[in-house]
């Protein structure tokens, strides 16, 4: 049987039947209804045919209009739903990807959520019979995202009428954990190549550079300063090895959740410096070393699937 609404995700594609769409008139709709009916029965009672031809005219447009508006949605194929993983907290941007036969124009298509998620709606476009729309979700917690019932709507080609219909896709999403936004540096890692980066902890002067507002005073080279006669600041360098271990045991000491984010956060302060990394955490296989995207991935994945505290 197929529902108006789906009670349960779907898996796709889903193709929208004329039975699973809703058309209603809009409020524009209802005053032109109301406009329209006044104006037939004024005629009706003075017996004017020119407009009560022209009020019956009006009348078979807005019942077409209504017909109009369900086949903008009728023979949709909905094909697939994906999205780039975002960290807890930020906004999904969830693509849905759909299909038509050619040989009808389809406008105004408008896509949003049930009301569950209070989404930004993004418009669905169909060029040539294919197309997406792109909708942004909230994002709360890490793991798996399912999906709300999402809407595809329009008022085309008048105004008067709405037709909606909902697809529930069945495709979950993941969301990877916010990282820490403050905390210790990176563990010192080893290897036989030895760098160095700066570090305002660091034992060893890098080099000096000009004062910059917010500096410690500390960090103030007064000698050379008087020399060049202006400020300079040294800078100091902490010698760090090859790859580094993210080990789940060295965050030991802060909260469940809290020892998730650090390790979010080491994993891309170690992507920005171009380190390899290795990923180790509890009931799971080491990742790594590696670096790059795809291992990138693979390490917040695996932190984002961790069982809940």
């Amino acid at each position: 049987m197929i529902w108006t609404r789906p009670r349960d995700p779907e898996s796709l594609p889903a193709r929208l039947h004329r039975r699973r769409i809703y058309v209603l008139p809009t409020r524009f709709g209802m005053f032109y209804a109301l406009l329209l009916f006044t104006m037939l029965l004024g005629a009706l009672n003075y017996n004017n045919n020119p407009a009560l031809l022209l009020g019956l005219m009006l009348a078979g447009a807005g019942l077409a209009s209504l017909v109009a508006a369900q086949m903008q949605l009728s023979g949709l194929e909905l094909v697939t739903v994906d999205a780039e993983p975002v960290a807890a907290g930020a906004p999904l941007s969830v693509r849905l990807h759909a299909r038509a036969a050619p040989g009808r124009a389809r406008r105004g298509l408008r896509l949003d959520d049930d009301g569950s998620f209070s989404a930004s709606p993004g418009i669905l476009n169909l060029e040539r019979g294919t197309g997406e729309g792109q909708l942004l979700l909230p994002t709360q917690q890490r793991g798996w995202f399912d999906l709300p019932k999402l809407r595809l709507s329009t008022t085309r080609p008048l105004g008067l009428a709405r037709a909606w219909a909902y697809v529930w896709p069945e495709s979950p999403l993941l969301v990877y954990p916010a990282p820490e936004a403050d905390g210790p540096p990176l563990p010192a890692g080893h290897g036989d190549r030895v760098q160095a980066r700066v570090n305002p902890s660091g034992d060893d002067v890098h080099h000096l550079r000009a004062y910059r507002s917010g500096d410690a005073r500390r960090t103030i080279a007064w000698k050379p300063s008087a020399r060049r006669d202006t400020l300079l600041v040294r800078e100091f360098e902490q010698p760090i090895g090859a790859e580094i271990v993210l080990d789940w045991r060295e965050t030991a000491g802060i909260g469940y959740e809290a020892r998730i984010a650090r390790l979010a956060r080491w994993i891309d302060d170690a992507e920005r410096e171009g380190r390899r990394y290795q990923l180790r955490l509890p009931g799971h296989a080491a990742l790594g070393p590696d670096r790059g995207t795809q291992h990138r991935h693979a390490c917040l994945r695996a932190l984002a699937l961790m069982p809940h505290g």
